[in-house]
């Protein structure tokens, strides 16, 4: 009785999640609040929660925000992404490497005992008699919440990471004047369903302790309005006719019972239903379904075009509406089937969909940059990827309404690798946490045309009882998009098979990988939820940012190691044992980072071009990962500072829309359309040269028609067209309009042998080589000379290359540096790490970031057999 009494007050107080939400109106709290450790004061929360208290010596911060995040903002810790200085913060006592979350704090670390957060606010004026309440998105990990000295919530209602609250204050506060609120927040325990970073990176010493989502005073009358959402179905594959369904909860915060009207204007549409609610009562409302002819539709980037219609909700009571909602939503339909091969294939709008997605991550301690977050997925969208996943990390609105703007898919779902998945070890409480914090997150985000779905599993599905519970949630919640158990192969007792993988590799692995492995791990069949060829390493100039000098080489020393990952990734031995193995010695930290970036680049590319080209045999596939929590030397395809590197543009060259790729395995030419158009009247040029650029092989192809979403083979290799005596081939392949406009290039270094994997040696990190494949003649490509001329044509920088030489300019690099020889953020070049032929010539282009002055900056040009060029802005 008291488990079933305890689940139900949790999913009451987890109503309130809202998104894209304006009720009647919404103040948010943000700045003016103080901060202060428990360990050293005995003051209660009736005192300090009151206008008579003095907060003497506490810190001062904004909301959301963790401890560490504002002590690091206050000044108290500084620069402690360098080196190994976040080390040096107190409490940073578990051993390097191991994953915190499972870990309990160190008994006297300052982060073991509660934070009180205070802040004072104000009603806004009002004629009439409303009713207040707060709002919390965010809080690690539990909490009490204090009002002019009364208790609002303790922590037994208030506890979870992933929840959401509101609570009414109506009877607690002043209508005039200040009034307080004070909010002690307690750390998560190694056994609750905190946040938790895998091996992705270090964990802060307060294990994210705080209020880490927004805090809104909300004002309304009698009837609140939460959770709005449309939702879309197609009557047929013609898309002509949607038929559109609005629900919403509506909740009686009166002690009387409530008749009205719950009302929707959408599309030049009025819905209406009557409702009766009982004192307290919340109830979800569906209103009968409508239609939509020739409906504006939301698509998928590289899809189709994004818009977004408005709808309104409100509850009208005698006449005069109580609360109102406005939300933005898409029209369109998310569905998902296994294929013939057992794969999970998602369609949108009816059309199959190759997910190429990015696994995400927030900054590590949880802080939210509106600015950044807009830079970050116009890089998703340059790199033309269609998804991005959210293992845990789940993102404020900011994030959500961005990816509905750009046509951005985004797949969340709960984190591995802690107490989320130690199932055995729940106790009485920890489903009902899980079920209310599933519940928070699907009201909130199923109105988002962005959702692709939701995986409530992640390196493991959940036992049955688990998944009962949380597909309960979906159900009661009109989840619309498809609920995946895992993101492994599992299958489980109540829905069946996933249809997706987990297989790796995580670690470098060469690009025939990817064709090679064709039933077993990691290569180009199924959907693969997280993979990669594992480390991206940054240019000398990103290094240099959080390395100290003496730690750049060699590469294997305690900072640089802090700046992989954990567990089975804290060093970067794999990737630079393949490193000395195909390309032979390195010595200095240059070669290091020009050769890396080279390798990040070729099987970067090759995972992308392998799953593309074997599209709908193989389904999806999210590089593990996009981004990084910190600056780091792994698992990334833009660093910290949000500047691409060769891992970057080797992703961007696979994903191009219309695209012209070489297969390893077949030694064959494919053509790859990811629109929904067919492409007609096309002439591929297939090139093979030696070494020392002998064209022994070309051959162009006329293409009638490239059908919409697809991959269409061009024409095979033949074996003499490669060279058995020497290291490897180049190839240089063409697709050109008629008339020779050019659509696609792209260049490979092409083994003559490929890789001999040790497939029986293959653990969770990757496979390893019998042999490495030899590629140490690319570091004796004779010398090119480049001329490089640099302009500013509108708010786009244009820099115009020659090769001048008799010699193959090879990976060559642009980058743009500003006053301090640091690489200016968010600059991504339409191409960069290209090859130039003698005598070719080629143009580049990149937008210039708006903040920054262009008479600052320098282009500077380099490239493996060819000195260093640097041309000021002009």
């Amino acid at each position: 009785m008291k488990t079933r009494f305890f689940a139900a007050a949790i999913l009451g107080a987890t109503l309130a999640a809202c998104p894209t939400a304006h009720a009647a109106q919404a103040t948010a709290l943000k700045s003016d609040w103080r901060l202060h450790s428990v360990c050293d004061m005995n003051d209660p929360g009736e005192r300090i929660s009151t206008d008579a208290y003095r907060p003497s010596g506490w810190m001062k911060a904004n909301v959301p925000s963790t401890v560490v995040a504002a002590q690091v903002a206050s000044g108290q810790f500084k620069d402690i992404f360098f080196g190994t200085n976040l080390r040096n913060l107190p409490g940073m006592t578990y051993p390097i490497g191991e994953n915190f979350s499972n870990k309990p704090m160190a008994a006297d670390s300052p982060y073991h005992c509660g934070w009180w957060y205070r802040t004072e606010f104000s009603l806004p004026a009002s004629k009439t008699p409303q009713r207040h309440a707060l709002r919390f998105a965010g809080i690690n990990y539990s909490a009490e919440i204090w009002v002019n000295g009364k208790r609002i919530a303790d922590r037994n209602a208030v506890r979870g990471a992933y929840r959401t609250y509101e609570f009414d204050i109506t009877d607690h506060v002043h209508t005039s004047g200040r009034n307080t609120l004070a909010v002690q927040v307690f750390p998560p325990g190694e056994k609750d369903l905190g946040i938790n970073w895998v091996d992705w990176n270090p964990m802060p010493p307060d294990k994210e302790t705080g209020i880490w989502g927004p805090v809104e005073l909300l004002t309304n009358g009698a009837v609140s309005v939460r959770n709005g959402a449309i939702f879309t179905h197609f009557a047929d594959d013609s898309l002509r006719t949607a038929e559109l369904t609005a629900t919403a909860d509506l909740t009686n915060n009166s002690s009387k019972p409530l008749d009205g009207e719950v009302q929707v204007d959408v599309l030049g549409k009025h819905l209406a239903e009557r409702v009766h609610l009982q004192p307290g009562e919340t109830k979800s409302v569906t209103l009968p379904k409508f239609t939509v002819n020739d409906p504006q539709i939301w698509w998928p980037a590289d899809f189709g075009a994004q818009p977004l219609h408005n709808a309104t909700f409100r509850f009208v009571a005698n006449g005069s509406p109580t609360d109102h909602q406005s939300v933005r939503f898409g029209i369109r339909e998310i569905t998902s089937e296994l294929n013939p091969q057992g794969a999970r294939l998602f369609r949108v709008n009816g059309k199959p969909i190759l997910v190429r997605g990015g696994g995400w991550s927030q900054d590590m301690l949880l802080r939210s940059d509106p600015v950044r977050l807009s830079q970050q997925l116009d890089l998703v969208r340059d790199l033309h990827l269609n998804t991005i996943r959210l293992e845990g990390k789940i993102e404020d609105d900011h994030f959500f309404d961005l990816a509905d703007e750009r046509g951005i898919l985004v797949l969340p779902g709960w984190c591995c690798c802690d107490f989320w998945e130690h199932w055995n070890e729940w106790q009485a409480g920890d489903l009902d946490i899980a079920a209310a914090s599933l519940s928070a997150q699907v009201k909130r985000l199923r109105g988002r045309p962005s959702i692709l779905g939701w995986l409530y599993g992640s390196d493991n599905p959940p036992p049955a009882e688990v998944e009962r519970r949380y597909l309960d949630v979906f159900r009661d919640g009109q989840w619309p998009t498809p609920a995946v158990s895992s993101a492994s192969a599992t299958p489980t007792s109540v829905s069946g098979p996933s249809g997706v993988k987990m297989t790796g590799p995580y670690d470098y692995v060469e690009p025939s990988y990817w064709y090679q492995d064709k039933n077993r791990f990691g290569g180009a069949f199924g959907f693969n939820t997280e993979t990669s060829p594992g480390p991206s390493p940054d240019s000398v100039e990103e290094l240099r940012r959080f390395l100290p000098a003496d730690a750049l080489w060699p590469p294997d020393n305690p900072a640089w190691n802090y700046h992989a990952g954990g567990e089975g990734f804290k060093n970067l031995n794999v990737f630079n044992t393949a490193m000395t193995d195909t390309f032979g010695p390195v010595n200095d930290i240059e070669t290091y980072s020009r050769i890396g970036q080279t390798m990040e680049y070729d099987s970067e590319r090759a995972m992308f071009e392998s799953y593309s080209g074997h599209r709908f045999v193989s389904t999806g596939v999210v590089q593990w990962m996009l981004n990084n929590a910190w600056p780091s030397i792994i698992w990334h395809l833009y660093d910290y500072y949000l500047v691409p590197n060769g891992t970057y543009y080797g992703v961007k060259k696979a994903n191009e829309p219309l695209h012209i790729q070489y297969a390893y395995d077949e030694r064959a030419v494919y053509v790859v359309n990811s629109s929904l158009t067919d492409t007609f009247d096309m002439e591929a040029t297939v090139e093979v040269f030696s070494p020392t650029l002998e064209n022994t092989f070309k051959r162009s192809v006329p293409i009638t028609r490239i059908p919409a979403n697809s991959s269409t083979l061009v024409l095979p290799i033949p074996e003499t067209g490669f060279h058995s005596d020497q290291q490897f081939s180049f190839i240089r392949l063409t697709l050109a309009k008629g008339g020779g406009v050019t659509t696609s290039t792209n260049f490979y270094w092409v083994p003559t042998t490929l890789t001999e994997f040790n497939w029986a040696k293959t653990d969770y990190t990757h496979t390893p080589a019998l042999k490495a494949v030899q590629l140490s003649e690319l570091r004796k490509l004779p010398s090119a000379t480049v001329q490089v001329e640099t302009a500013l044509q509108g708010d786009e920088i244009v820099v115009r290359m020659k090769n001048t030489s008799q010699a193959l300019a090879f990976q060559v690099n642009a980058q743009l540096l500003d006053s301090t020889n640091n690489n200016v953020p968010t600059v991504a070049w339409n191409d960069n790490f290209i090859e130039l032929m003698p005598q070719e010539s080629q143009t580049i282009s990149a937008p210039l970031p708006k903040s920054v002055r262009p008479n600052s900056l320098t282009v500077q040009i380099s490239g493996w057999n060819m000195p260093a060029i640097r041309r000021q802005i002009k």
